[in-house]
């Protein structure tokens, strides 16, 4: 009888899961076998693989990688000096706060910050360094994705930090190990499941972007995400653009399976 009723409650998730996870996976595979005219074919797979395509793929993880790297340099030093201030939760919220806020209002926001009238040319002509092209660059792609994504890095690391025991720590310290051993023996293994977790919420979502790169970077970045944007949108190519939609997926189900836990 229990059984039964377990069972009930686990219909709505099947069919959720049926309906917005497994079909929409199968309905992309099933159009990358098709061309531009609606032909069953297996050429975009072989045209994923020239040149053109090889090189946004390594873009796209080029640029995921940088977005990942930095996002970590700063999450990582903000969540340790979070869980030791005295209003934790309150600054995490601060954190936080900014995910609250439409992607796209934040993208239309720092192109008045880094325009040629922009708050931060005006900082540069105060300093004497004159004004510079600041968008429409590599960095402020790269900037403004870390400003985006830096709170999905923060909140994994700072839970991972905080279920740390001290007393690991206090061990480490009166066994004469200095600051810097302590923190890379002892904090940082036993805060790597958070790490990882962060990477995940960072790397992940970073290999498809493509709004940002539309508005920020001003198409000087191209990646796989802009690619399937384009093929969608534009050339109306469906077939190219699922193909391409595949193989991120496969990227994507690899990166989880190589940074989870293996217990």
């Amino acid at each position: 009888m229990r059984n039964n009723a377990r069972n009930l409650y686990l219909i709505p998730y099947v069919l959720w899961i049926a309906l917005f996870v497994a079909a929409p996976i199968l309905l992309i595979v099933y159009y990358s076998f098709f061309d531009i005219e609606g032909k069953w074919t297996i050429a975009n797979y072989e045209k994923f693989f020239t040149p053109i395509y090889l090189k946004m793929a390594l873009n796209s993880f080029w640029y995921a990688f940088l977005i990942t790297l930095f996002s970590l340099l700063i999450a990582y030093p903000t969540a340790y000096f979070l869980t030791k201030t005295k209003h934790k939760q309150l600054w995490l919220l601060l954190v936080i706060l900014p995910t609250w806020v439409n992607l796209l209002l934040k993208a239309y926001a720092f192109l008045g910050i880094f325009g040629t009238f922009g708050l931060a040319n005006a900082i540069l002509e105060i300093l004497g360094i004159g004004k510079k092209q600041i968008l429409f660059t590599d960095f402020s792609f790269v900037f403004v994705s870390v400003y985006i994504f830096i709170p999905f890095m923060v909140l994994p690391i700072f839970n991972a930090l905080e279920e740390l025991n001290p007393s690991l720590v206090d061990a480490a310290r009166d066994l004469g190990a200095s600051a810097w051993t302590t923190f890379r023996r002892v904090v940082f293994p036993l805060t790597l499941d958070g790490v990882k977790a962060g990477c995940q919420a960072v790397f992940i979502p970073s290999l498809s972007l493509f709004m940002i790169t539309r508005l920020i970077a001003g198409n000087r970045v191209i990646t796989l995400g802009t690619a399937v944007e384009e093929h969608f949108l534009v050339t109306q190519d469906w077939g190219m653009g699922a193909t391409i939609a595949v193989f991120l997926m496969i990227a994507m189900a690899a990166i989880i399976g190589l940074t989870g836990n293996r217990k």
